[in-house]
């Protein structure tokens, strides 16, 4: 969670760039697989990895992907919800590093596969890693940000639980 000792001194502006790196690159790679595979097409590339073409209507994993539709909606509006308000923390916490860059790679991402909904009614996956047969679900460029987004904010909440506690009065050297 964001601490308010090292909040100040940073623009947002950079975070935000950051975002939209995501956003086009997550955009780009998906045009590039709507125009080259049909739904289905794979393209092996080793013996762990394939280039595919996949739709989501679900979340991560393919969560309610049959759920019937609402869910298009459903994860549209959690999508906007969560980018309003990382954007109001990147206001508010734009000196600390590492939360901002969770936080600005978890909304290039988000935002991405908002898009894909609202275009869709889907979301395109096309990175499928397997191994020993076992596959796991395809996924993209965002939501890879959002993993690393989610990872790092986890991060940054444990580092910043050791320096509170390293600064506590009741700490032992």
């Amino acid at each position: 969670m964001a601490r308010s000792s090292s909040s100040g001194g940073g623009s947002i502006w950079p975070w935000l760039a950051w975002a939209v790196v995501i956003f086009l690159a997550d955009q780009f790679t998906k045009v590039l697989i709507l125009g080259y595979y049909k739904l289905g097409d794979a393209t092996y590339i080793t013996s762990f990895f394939n280039v595919v073409r996949a739709h989501n209507t679900g979340a991560a994993f393919s969560f309610l992907a049959n759920a019937g539709g609402w869910q298009r909606w459903a994860f549209t509006g959690i999508g906007l919800a969560a980018a309003i308000f990382i954007i109001w923390q990147l206001r508010a916490h734009p000196g600390q590093k590492l939360f901002s860059f969770s936080l600005s790679s978890i909304l290039g991402g988000a935002i991405g596969n908002v898009v894909d909904r609202m275009q869709h009614g889907y979301v395109v996956d096309f990175l499928d890693f397997h191994l020993s047969g076992r596959p796991f679900p395809a996924f993209n460029i965002a939501d890879s940000a959002i993993t690393i987004g989610a990872i790092c904010l986890i991060l940054d909440e444990l580092l910043g639980e050791a320096v509170e506690i390293a600064h506590s009065p009741f700490h032992r050297v």
